[in-house]
């Protein structure tokens, strides 16, 4: 016989949001979710955990507090670490320390460009296509904000074609970093001389060149722009 509601233990909500940040972790941590992935909806993760929208909710904002997930306005909950260091970043983010910062992206980025034009799959190659198609296209808006995101979405997206879990674990927690140098190149508008092509990023490593890549992906990191 099938036990009433009332008889059924059910753990104290403390404890279920526990339960359920752990179940999150779980997934993002056994490749599920991807770091740059976005992770199911609300109601498609009330329905997959087996829990209400308060905990799932609760589960997600402790996630986010944690720097492993954002919440984009308008786009989703996306993983962007699988571990805690991405506060750690943020809080050390100062505007007197974008010259480090820049230093430290192009250690990354101009070590994955040269990884993705060696190990890109024809889904990265799409992948790359789309992001470079969204950023012009945030570029003809005229928004910095919608910009900054594309831009920070596309440089994700080479990142991920490189194939190196760890490289994008630790890429991802410069995140806030990386949109923050971004839009301080940018100003508080688009401008023509501040226009930067990636076309020529993606054809390198397209063309499986990787050290073409990785000029391209340095020369975006010279100087003021860090585009």
């Amino acid at each position: 016989m099938t036990p009433a509601v009332d008889s059924v233990a059910v753990p104290p909500r403390g404890h279920r949001v526990r339960q359920t940040i752990e179940q999150l972790r779980e997934r993002i941590l056994g490749g599920e979710w991807p770091v740059g992935g976005r992770i199911p909806t609300e109601p498609q993760l009330v329905a997959a955990l087996g829990v209400g929208r308060n905990t799932v909710r609760e589960a997600v904002r402790a996630l986010v507090h944690a720097g492993v997930l954002e919440c984009r306005q308008g786009s989703g909950t996306y993983v962007v670490s699988t571990d805690e260091l991405a506060p750690v970043v943020a809080r050390r983010l100062t505007d007197d320390r974008m010259a480090e910062v820049i230093e430290v992206r192009r250690a990354f980025e101009v070590e994955a460009a040269r990884l993705a034009a060696l190990r890109r799959t024809p889904a990265d190659l799409a992948a790359l296509d789309g992001a470079l198609a969204t950023r012009e296209a945030a570029w003809r808006s005229g928004r910095v904000d919608e910009f900054v995101e594309a831009d920070a979405a596309l440089h994700t997206v080479v990142v991920a074609a490189a194939h190196n879990a760890m490289l994008a674990e630790l890429y991802a927690s410069v995140g806030a970093a990386l949109r923050s140098t971004v839009a301080q190149a940018m100003g508080p508008a688009l401008t023509d001389e501040r226009y930067v092509d990636h076309g020529r990023l993606v054809a390198a490593i397209r063309a499986g060149d990787p050290e073409r890549a990785a000029i391209e992906a340095g020369a975006f990191l010279e100087g003021p722009a860090g585009a």
